[in-house]
Formats: structure tokens, sequence, C-alpha cells
């Protein structure tokens, strides 16, 4: 049963007249009553009649009590809310797997780090599409611009360095491949987070370029350098079994060109020292970037007055049939 609502609520006050209507009914039976006094009522027989004859009463003052709630128009409401997004984001994000992104001052890595944090982002994007591109020495799509989280989501637990693309820090390349994935996209609102770790060191798209790029395009980049500030534990070289052999390395960010790339596109640099530092970064982006969302509610109103009144009928014919057939030799 959903929410009872009245459409007239005003004729509820009328139900003040049903008390009023059977202090009458009493009164005026005890008016009209005969009397007389005998000294034995041994030989008189009180029929069952008699006695139940008063609910002929009761049932006009419940039929009408329920026409006056029917007056009333009791309506059951169901609501319902759809909510569709009218300013939709398409969003790019960039990831770094260069061989430092497994260095070790965010926990247990950066690059696992980033995925966490990433995979929450995601989540929060409900009502936008967004793609993955992953590059180091070079650049290519993981993910092309989609609506389907699960997806993304799959694509970027997928993440691993494994050597298959050339190692080093390709920036340009990496934001000139998410530009391509957002030029053609009829989004009111593009944007790109771009993650690095290092200075640009491959790669033949000087960033600058790219970052023009985006620009005419109206892509908007934010950019995040990642790691902490001084020294952290990061691969040196690779052990004979193929593992990396982890050594205390400078962080060397280029944060003057993160910089310069996020102000061309009208984005904002970020620097994430902590898991946390990264965490809070995301949450700030999340909230800059504001998905329209219209809320649409709905109301269906089922009338409840016709039973009501289908009761109050079938009482008045009860209460006819009673008084006309089966109480008429009652005085």
């Amino acid at each position: 049963m959903g929410n009872i609502e009245f459409y007239s609520p005003e004729f509820l006050w009328l139900l003040i007249l049903v008390p009023i209507i059977a202090t009458y009914y009493f009164k005026s039976k005890n008016s009209r009553a005969s009397s007389f006094k005998i000294s034995s009522t041994t030989d008189f027989n009180i029929g069952l009649k008699s006695k139940i004859y008063p609910i002929l009463d009761m049932l006009k003052l419940l039929t009408i009590s329920l026409v006056i709630v029917a007056l009333a128009r009791p309506q059951e409401i169901s609501n319902s809310v759809r909510t569709k997004s009218t300013s939709g984001i398409d969003i790019v994000i960039a990831v770094d797997i260069s061989s430092s992104m497994l260095a070790q001052d965010l926990k247990p890595n950066r690059l696992e780090a980033l995925k966490s944090v990433a995979a929450e982002f995601i989540n929060d994007r409900k009502n936008d599409r967004i793609g993955l591109v992953i590059y180091a020495g070079e650049s290519y799509t993981k993910t092309p611009v989609t609506s389907d989280k699960s997806i993304i989501i799959k694509s970027l637990n997928d993440i691993v360095f494994d050597g298959i693309i050339q190692d080093g820090t390709a920036i340009g390349m990496g934001l000139a491949t998410s530009v391509n994935r957002l030029k053609e996209s009829s989004a009111k609102s593009k944007v790109i987070i771009l993650l690095t770790d290092g200075v640009n060191n491959s790669g033949f798209i000087d960033p600058s370029t790219a970052a023009d790029l985006a620009s005419s395009y109206g892509i908007k980049t934010y950019t995040i350098g990642l790691g902490s500030n001084g020294n952290a534990l990061a691969p040196v070289a690779l052990n004979p079994d193929g593992s990396f052999r982890f050594g205390m390395t400078k962080v060397e960010i280029d944060e003057e060109l993160l910089s310069s790339i996020a102000n061309k596109t009208g984005g904002l640099y970020f620097r994430a020292t902590t898991n946390k530092s990264l965490q809070e970064i995301y949450d700030e982006i999340n909230k800059l970037e504001k998905t329209e969302v219209e809320e649409i509610r709905f109301s269906d109103a089922e009338e409840k007055y016709r039973l009501l009144i289908i009761i109050a009928l079938g009482l008045i014919f009860v209460e006819f049939i009673f008084r006309k057939i089966i109480f008429k030799s009652i005085v």
C-alpha cells in the first residue's frame, strides 16, 4: 500500500456530523419508545430481531462515513524519480606506466596506488563516459571512451608494467593520444587527467605542441605529478632472473611542464606525494568537474473512492432489505 492522500481533504470536516447524527438517533429512539409497567416479564419473549434492530442505525452511520470519505477522494500516490544527464562529460585518464611507477614511496607502489584511487573516481562518475590511455616510451589507447564502467575498471586493473612497450616517459605522446580520443566527442565538456612521475624523455611529439592541440579542441587537462619529495625506492636495474633490482633514486618531476600544460588548457596541476594526497586530488577533480543532472519526478495517483462508494451502496441495499423484509414487523 503506497502513500494515501486526499484530493479534497476539506470534505473530511463533515465527519463531525457522524457523532451528531448518532446522538440524534439515540435520543429520537428513546423519545418514540412506549413504556408500561408490569409485575413480571416471564410471559414475554423478547426476540433476537428486537435486540439486533439498532444495527440498522449503525449501518446508516457507517454508510454516511464512507460517503464523506469518498467525497474527499482518497488516492494512493506512487512517486518515482528518473535522472538524466543534461551535460555529460567525456574523460580520458592517461596513465604513465614506465618502470619508475613501481617506486615504493606510495604503497604498495605508485602504479597500484593510482589504480586504487582511479577506480573509485571512475565509479563516482556515473553519468560520464571514460576512456584509458597508457604511455611509457610510446602510448596507446587501452580503452576507448565508454559509459560501461565495468569494462573501464577491468582495463584499469589489468594495467601492469610488462615491458611490452618501450620504457621511458613520453608525456607528449600520452597527451596527444588522449586528445585523439576526445577530439571528435560531442560531449559538452571534455577532460584529460594526465598522470606522470617523471620528465618527458621519449616520443616524437613535444608536450607543448600536444597541449596546444588539446586547447584548440577545447579539452581541459588536469596534470598530476606523482612522487614524494627527495628520494624513493625505485627500479634501478634488472636481476639475472628478469626481476627488478631496487635502489634509492632521486624523484624528478617536470612540474614546470605539467603546470604549463594545465594552464594552456584551462586545467590545474597537482602534486601527489602520498596515497592520501593522491586521493584528495582525485576528490578535488571530482568536485570541479560536475555533471549537470536533471531530476524528473513522476507521480501516479490511483483513485480509491470508487471502492468506498460501492461498499456504501452495498450497505444501503443491506439496510433496505433488513428494514423492509426481516424487521418489517418491528415497530
